[in-house]
């Protein structure tokens, strides 16, 4: 993030985090899908909640183009807006040990990669540097917030961005299973859509064609880099291990790929466009 006075540049870097640590291997281009695929929702979802977007490329430097965005200023809510669809990762573990979901209690008898009887919000605390986010109740989470309407709108605003990213998204043969949304406020009090929106770091998608509940799912995002730390035989304490080229590779064709079949164009189109 750099300071502009009344606005924020805002850079998306190639480096890659699993489990609140950061890799030091980067992942070419991942920082350009971030910041595409976030420019894209956040040109579609305008009618929903307005967005902190001012510019990709009018005052962008030369040397960050294709990765950084121009935006507002705004102030964050101190949780993060999770919504979830189908029940997995950390919702998976939690609804098999209590049945529930950051308090949801939800239907016996559901399998990993369920999808819900519809979509919940379960609002996360937004960590220290080392710690872990934690998942937590929407009474929790409106005591962090210290005003319970404003969670409310929060709440009911990001179901709605996620219905409209979950059936764009599956009109293109990908599930959005879940994602995370940072809402703020700006100058006049009105909450706005900020940071990254429903791309593959911030949410699960995984190819429709081949989704099987009982099981985990192939995906198009983070959670492939996630499954080869969690299989590495790391401890998933700092510092976190190298990654290998194979993942790498793997990693980058994943994420280009969300960026293509979400997006309806190349990838290649959105570094031409950001780059004249």
């Amino acid at each position: 993030m750099y300071d502009l006075g009344d606005e924020v540049l805002m850079v998306a870097s190639d480096r890659i985090s699993t489990y609140d640590v950061v890799h030091p291997t980067p992942i070419p281009d991942k920082g350009k899908v971030l910041t595409g695929l976030s420019a894209m929702w956040f040109e579609r979802t305008g009618d929903i909640v307005p967005n902190h977007l001012l510019s990709a490329t009018d005052g962008v430097p030369d040397e960050v183009r294709g990765r950084a965005l121009r935006v507002r200023k705004l102030r964050m809510l101190p949780v993060e807006c999770v919504v979830r669809g189908y029940v997995t990762g950390s919702g998976w573990k939690d609804y098999q040990a209590t049945g529930a979901i950051c308090g949801i209690p939800l239907p016996g008898g559901l399998q990993e990669s369920e999808q819900l009887p519809e979509p919940i919000f379960t609002p996360a605390t937004k960590a220290e540097e080392g710690d872990h986010d934690e998942n937590v109740d929407f009474d929790r989470a409106a005591e962090i917030v210290g005003d319970r309407a404003l969670l409310e709108r929060a709440r009911d605003i990001s179901i709605a961005l996620y219905a409209f990213g979950a059936e764009h998204a599956r009109e293109r043969g990908i599930i959005l299973a879940d994602t995370k949304f940072e809402l703020g406020l700006d100058d006049s009090g009105e909450l706005v859509l900020g940071d990254e929106a429903m791309t593959p770091d911030s949410s699960r998608f995984w190819p429709a064609d081949e989704y099987e509940p009982g099981r985990g799912q192939r995906s198009f995002d983070k959670q492939y880099v996630r499954d080869w730390a969690a299989g590495s035989g790391w401890d998933k304490t700092p510092p976190a291990p190298a990654i290998p080229d194979d993942v790498v590779a793997q990693t980058r064709a994943k994420y280009v790929e969300a960026y293509e079949r979400l997006s309806d164009e190349s990838f290649d189109a959105w570094l031409e466009r950001t780059s004249s």
